[in-house]
């Protein structure tokens, strides 16, 4: 029996460790005033009438904290990028040389700054729901195992406590992506 309250356990964790991951992925989108490639992750190209991500059809690059670049791997691209960055609505005004899309990113501002801590706290809270919901899962399979009272007591602390455990992950997350934008 003791190896189905394992199993059970085993699969909660899982399910938070997938809601820690899909929260870090979250967090790397919304940005920190520095300019990342990360950032141009949701640009989609026409690219020979198909939709195909940025990345794929060019070397994005950051020069430095305040500057993304653009080399497209075939010159006729250039508009296509130019257009499909501004279609994007990042709040980016591409320019290019010829040969490379140069994209300027503005310093936040402060109304910025709140905006994206109310975005992170969002993003941060769906997580949180995720793992109850991961908790509530497990002591439901749990409640439906034939195992003794005590048993199912002790596996519903110890889901309970891995439930706190994540909650505290998604809030140490939360408190360190939120020092990061406010940080001028």
């Amino acid at each position: 029996m003791d190896e189905e309250v394992k199993f059970v356990l085993d699969s909660a964790k899982e399910s938070m460790d997938g809601s820690i991951a899909h929260l870090e992925k979250a967090f790397i989108k919304i940005r920190a005033g520095k300019a990342s490639p990360i950032m141009l992750s949701s640009v989609m190209v026409d690219y020979y009438g198909s939709q195909t991500p940025l990345s794929q059809v060019s070397n994005i690059n950051t020069p430095d904290a305040r500057t993304i670049s653009v080399q497209p791997w075939e010159k006729s691209l250039i508009g296509e990028i130019e257009t499909a960055i501004m279609n994007a609505n990042l709040g980016f005004n591409p320019m290019n040389n010829g040969e490379t899309v140069i994209i300027s990113v503005p310093p936040l501002t402060e109304e910025r700054r709140v905006q994206l801590v109310k975005q992170a706290k969002a993003e941060a809270e769906d997580a949180k729901v995720s793992i109850r919901s991961a908790r509530q899962e497990a002591n439901k399979e749990l409640k439906s195992l034939e195992i003794s009272e005590d048993l199912l007591k002790n596996a519903e602390v110890d889901v309970q406590e891995l439930t706190d455990t994540y909650i505290k992950k998604v809030d140490s997350l939360l408190s360190v992506k939120e020092g990061e934008i406010m940080k001028v």
